[in-house]
C-alpha cells in the first residue's frame, strides 16, 4: 500500500504560497508583479480546497476551487485589459507613478 503525503505538508505549502502572495502584493511596486502575487494566493487556496477534498472525500473542495479558477480566469483577462490601457495611457506600470485615474 502507497504511502501519501499528510494533510499538514499541503497545508504548509499553501501557507507559505499564500505568504509569499501577499508579500508581493504589498512590496512590489509593479502592477503585472501585483497581479501575478494575487493569482498566486489564489492557487494557495485552491490548493487547500483541493487537499481538505481530497482528506475528507468530499467533492465541495473541488467544486470551489473550480469556481475560485473561473473567477480568477476572468480576472485575469479584465486585469490584463486595464493593465494594457494603464500603460498605453501612461507608459508605466509603477504603481506610485499610476495612483489617479486622471490623466
Amino acid at each position: 500500500m502507497p504511502t501519501t503525503v499528510p494533510l499538514t505538508w499541503y497545508l504548509i505549502l499553501s501557507a507559505i504560497l499564500f505568504g509569499l502572495g501577499v508579500a508581493g502584493f504589498l512590496f512590489r511596486r509593479n502592477i503585472i508583479t501585483v497581479f501575478m502575487s494575487i493569482e498566486l494566493m489564489l492557487n494557495a487556496v485552491n490548493l487547500s480546497f483541493i487537499s481538505f477534498s481530497y482528506k475528507w472525500r468530499q467533492v465541495d473542495g473541488h467544486i470551489f476551487s473550480f469556481f475560485v479558477m473561473v473567477v480568477a480566469a476572468a480576472e485575469a483577462a479584465v486585469g490584463l485589459a486595464i493593465i494594457l490601457t494603464v500603460f498605453k495611457n501612461r507608459s508605466t506600470l509603477a504603481i506610485d507613478e499610476v495612483n489617479s485615474l486622471k490623466n
